[in-house]
């Protein structure tokens, strides 16, 4: 039988009353027993995170079916490579006890443990994000955030910034399709949005992107389905994820990449470093790499899937960060949430920490337990037995050009891509983003709602019509003056 004990080990005897004056009390400060259970659970909650808060993870294994040796050095890329993995799915907008079935872009971020340290997936379900400059960030979850006077988010305050951002087109076009709300975490693919660069072992770089493809599907939920769940289950991804492993019904996704040649750069009419661009697989085929397999439920969920921390930045040997706008500004503020939230040293959390060895003389604050050894945290130093830097690995060399100054990029095409989009949905998919779009824009304002459907109109004539004609707008008078844009 195990005994309860305090938080120094000690036995507890009587954990039903608290040590008190006479049986009426009052209570005594001396109880150290009752201090101790009451301050902890006074600080039991971290803040959570700003975006992605509610979220659901599973530890697995990635395998390696197909090397990119050719591309990457990285060890976690080679011919039968198995590395363990840590997973996360999540909601971006809301708190942590939302319900998972809103419209919302869905989170998909896996942490490898390789044997050169840790690589962090950091991506979404939908493959372009709503803005390319990280400038923009805080005002783009802004808007998507409940209004600061009426605690309740507001289509009226989001479409107000997004018509305003043009660039927006293509992610509202994705996150209106019933995409927009997965039917489960399971039936969801992946992508990281942003181009990465892999080196191999002659330093030859490509960009790439990564794609997560569901072995179980992509499936969706309708807005009448969502609403039906909704009404029973809040938590339903949360639980069919923890389910099917729980049952022996391990969800696998195939790892996919797509390489580009920097020669090639500038032969598309968009920049294809810009994140709310999408690399169509026609014209960058796809590459089989490998599957991840989750097959372990978390023990505890909160020193588990809300203490991880993960962040696009944190690559191997191998990859490296593109020069994407968004994805530059993310470098910096993934980390330094967790820093934040959980403390400095969130790094030394059993859920966080690499497999691979750490030295790197960094030392102390709040929360320190695995403290580097040796009394020299210092380098350069006289001494052998001290790290040193590892002459195995050098950083790509890479030219850096141009003046210096707050530039938007050469060939935005804010809405070539949204028609793309638009046009390779089936005629299904076309009523569902026109019936979602169309219940969305409900009560919000004239202007607003006149600037969509132009937007809209722009990427493709029939889809803004078809808006304009389900919201009862006449966009007659507009129409001349568009196609001339």
């Amino acid at each position: 039988m195990k005994k309860l004990s305090t938080n120094q080990g000690a036995s507890i005897y009587d954990n039903q009353n608290s040590r008190t004056a006479g049986q009426r009390g009052p209570a005594l400060l001396e109880d150290y027993q009752l201090i101790e259970k009451l301050a902890h659970f006074d600080r039991e909650r971290i803040p959570e995170r700003v975006v992605h808060a509610r979220g659901a993870g599973a530890h697995g294994v990635f395998k390696v079916t197909h090397s990119l040796k050719r591309f990457s050095k990285a060890a976690v890329f080679q011919e039968g490579a198995q590395t363990a993995v840590f997973a996360r799915f999540s909601t971006v907008i809301h708190g942590q006890h939302s319900p998972e079935t809103l419209r919302d872009p869905r989170g998909f971020a896996v942490k490898f443990y390789t044997e050169e340290g840790n690589w962090d997936f950091v991506g979404n379900n939908l493959p372009v994000f709503f803005i390319r400059d990280a400038m923009k960030f805080p005002d783009m979850v802004h808007s998507l955030k409940p209004d600061p006077r009426t605690n309740r988010q507001d289509p009226d305050r989001y479409w107000d910034f997004m018509t305003l951002r043009p660039e927006s087109t293509n992610m509202l076009t994705h996150l209106f399709s019933d995409e927009g709300i997965p039917a489960s975490y399971r039936h969801m693919r992946g992508s990281s949005v942003h181009a990465f660069k892999l080196i191999n072992e002659f330093g030859n770089t490509v960009y790439a992107k990564f794609r997560w493809v569901p072995k179980q599907e992509v499936k969706n939920l309708s807005m009448e389905e969502a609403a039906e769940i909704q009404a029973e289950n809040f938590n339903h991804a949360s639980q069919d994820l923890y389910e099917s492993i729980e049952n022996g019904d391990y969800p696998e996704w195939d790892l996919y990449v797509q390489i580009l040649d920097p020669a090639d750069m500038d032969k598309f009419d968009f920049d294809p470093l810009d994140a709310t661009k999408d690399w169509f697989e026609e014209d960058i085929p796809y590459q089989l790499v490998g599957t991840m397999t989750l097959n372990r439920n978390p023990e505890n969920v909160f020193a588990e899937t809300e203490q991880v921390g993960f962040n696009p930045g944190v690559v191997v040997p191998g990859i490296e960060p593109s020069e994407d706008k968004l994805l530059q500004g993310r470098l910096f503020s993934y980390s330094d949430t967790q820093r934040y939230r959980v403390g400095p040293n969130y790094m030394q959390l059993p859920i966080n920490c690499p497999f691979a060895q750490v030295n790197n003389n960094q030392r102390d604050g709040a929360m320190t337990f695995k403290q580097q050894p040796g009394h020299i945290n210092y380098e350069p130093n006289r001494y052998a037995d001290t790290p040193k830097e590892d002459g195995a690995h050098t950083d790509p060399m890479m030219p850096v050009q141009g003046m210096a100054g707050r530039q938007p990029i050469d060939k935005p095409n804010n809405f070539g891509q949204a028609g793309q989009v638009w046009r390779r949905y089936s005629k299904e998919e076309q009523d569902a983003v026109i019936k979602n779009m169309t219940a969305d824009l409900q009560g919000v304002s004239e202007q607003t709602v006149m600037l969509a459907i132009c937007n809209f109109y722009r990427a493709d004539e029939e889809f803004g019509q078809r808006l304009a004609d389900s919201l009862g707008k006449d966009i007659t008078p507009y129409v001349e003056k568009l196609k001339q844009m």
